[in-house]
């Protein structure tokens, strides 16, 4: 009995503060376990809190103790985590890009992407006035130095131990701070409902797929990690018809063709072909390297602007 009325004290306690037992877990990321004691106490340095249903309350800092978070289920958890052992790379060949873009259908297909979305994109280039155009497929990056993941403010945008960059929309809030951020333009927003949203809606959120897409979240090229999971090159990797990507690990320094299915060295491929990663300059530490458009497969039959036909 002594132990009832001191549990309904403490209720009638709390409810003074305009908040329940069971919301005490949620205030600002602290519980209010002990707070009851501290009614016949003289009062120590208080703080204001705004529990969960948006009520301000005081409470003794002293009397605060840190929870434990609730555990990340599976798919968040080993999305985050990533995979043991390996450090993920892309190469880019542009010898042999012909601007096919069934790399960029893939990706928009596997990833609920609207026609208009690109997660991979292939521009036309032109280095200087007197050389020769070519096609550059342009995916995210996936720095060892991201830019991205330093400014987002609630950890939605992180990088994996094998390499890959990645946003969880679980807790993404929108403000676009790491489109700001990212040097390479490789993130898009989600300014209105996804591409059949009615259809993904019961799917669980997979967030090594970043599907189902939200509205009001941003989205990136993910190098398809669930499909690494399975043993699988990306999805743009594996629709090339041109032999353009190679994708590995690193650490086994071996990249494979995702047309072909040769597997090379990949150190021995970016050395003697003289690759490259986009702005080595600003310290980002890419993990898509590039080869030259030397020797091209194809000729080059794009619409590229000039000033010949700006007039």
């Amino acid at each position: 009995m002594k132990e009832e009325t001191s549990n309904n004290s403490r209720r009638k306690f709390l409810k003074s503060f305009g908040i329940s037992v069971g919301a005490a877990g949620v205030v600002s990321s602290f519980s209010l376990i002990g707070a009851a004691k501290a009614a016949a106490k003289k009062p120590a340095e208080m703080v204001n809190l705004l529990t969960q249903d948006g009520q301000l309350v005081q409470v003794d800092k002293n009397q605060l103790r840190p929870t434990v978070n609730e555990p990340l289920d599976e798919l968040q958890k080993r999305g985050r985590e990533g995979i043991p052992g390996k450090s993920f790379v892309m190469v880019i060949d542009l010898s042999k890009c012909r601007n096919a873009r069934k790399c960029m259908d893939a990706c928009q297909n596997h990833h609920q992407l609207r026609a208009d979305q690109h997660h991979i994109n292939v521009l036309q280039m032109q280095d200087a006035e007197h050389t020769a155009p070519y096609f550059m497929p342009k995916p995210c990056q996936h720095c060892d130095n991201p830019p991205c993941t330093k400014v987002c403010p609630v950890d939605a945008t992180f990088k994996r131990q094998d390499g890959i960059v990645l946003i969880d929309n679980e807790r993404c809030i929108g403000c676009r701070f790491c489109i700001a951020a990212c040097p390479y333009s490789a993130r898009i927003f989600q300014w209105t409902e996804p591409k059949d949203a009615e259809k993904y809606k019961d799917l669980t959120y997979n967030i090594e797929a970043n599907v189902p897409q939200k509205k009001g979240t941003v989205s990136k090229c993910l190098f398809s990690a669930d499909r690494l999971r399975e043993d699988k090159l990306p999805s743009c990797v594996s629709a090339c018809p041109n032999g353009v990507y190679y994708f590995g690990d690193q650490n086994e320094d071996a990249v494979t063709n995702g047309t072909t299915g040769e597997t090379v060295r990949f150190s021995k491929l970016i050395e003697e072909n003289a690759g490259y990663t986009l702005m080595e300059e600003l310290g980002t530490k890419p993990r898509v390297y590039y080869l030259p458009p030397k020797n091209r497969a194809f000729e080059f039959n794009g619409d590229l602007l000039n000033e010949e036909n700006l007039h």
